[in-house]
């Protein structure tokens, strides 16, 4: 579906593994949306500092998101257990997050029409974007799902272990200082544990067409 000049911005909030990427992917795709998963660049950042340790984190980064091809992030594997955990250490630091807040805040202004996964999109990133969806899941599901994720590389991983890696990232995401993972007074719930993919996108699409008829009539 085409907007035809009509634009309309989505941010989608959530926790580790509770399906707000796919989420954010389907209604993307379905209304031609531009699409960024901050997840995706902080996995991405992890990575960099992992692979090269630069002595000047900052410095090194800037120069990294000055010119990325997001579109070739999704050929790197960035979803290892070690990217993950560092991807929550480097999400408390300030300086890091502004780099990467930027690049979001830019993209945003790139492109009209855009949808925007991460923990504070609609606190931070896009606090204005006309619908604001926030995804739950239970841990068992949101850990169930991770596991078959990381067991296709690591087919030694423990769910146990997973689960207890999701805990934690959740906990460090809702308590750090700096732009914590907190649900927008105005955002609309998706429990991704009730509903399966297609009742997903119906239950957000029936959201987008009323904000679409809202906004600019029939």
């Amino acid at each position: 579906m085409k907007l035809k000049n009509r634009y309309i911005q989505i941010s989608c909030d959530g926790g580790a593994a509770t399906g707000k990427s796919t989420g954010a992917k389907m209604i993307s795709k379905k209304y031609n949306l531009k699409f960024l998963s901050s997840g995706l660049l902080y996995r991405y950042a992890s990575f960099l500092i992992l692979k090269y340790k630069p002595k000047n984190k900052l410095n090194f980064l800037k120069k990294k998101f000055r010119n990325i091809n997001y579109n070739k992030l999704n050929e790197l594997n960035l979803h290892t257990q070690e990217v993950s955990e560092f991807s929550a250490i480097i999400a408390k630091v300030s300086k890091i997050r502004k780099i990467l807040k930027n690049f979001q805040i830019n993209f945003a202004k790139r492109y009209k029409n855009c949808c925007i996964e991460g923990r504070d999109i609609s606190t931070k990133i896009l606090p204005n974007s006309d619908i604001k969806f926030f995804f739950v899941c239970n841990l068992n599901t949101a850990a169930f799902r991770r596991y078959k994720e990381l067991k296709k590389d690591n087919p030694k991983i423990k769910l146990k272990d997973v689960k207890k890696a999701l805990r934690i990232r959740n906990i460090l995401d809702t308590k750090r200082k700096n732009s914590p993972l907190l649900r927008h007074v105005d955002s609309v719930s998706i429990d991704t544990g009730k509903l399966n993919k297609r009742l997903m996108l119906k239950k957000m699409s029936n959201y987008v067409d009323k904000k679409i008829k809202i906004k600019y009539g029939n």
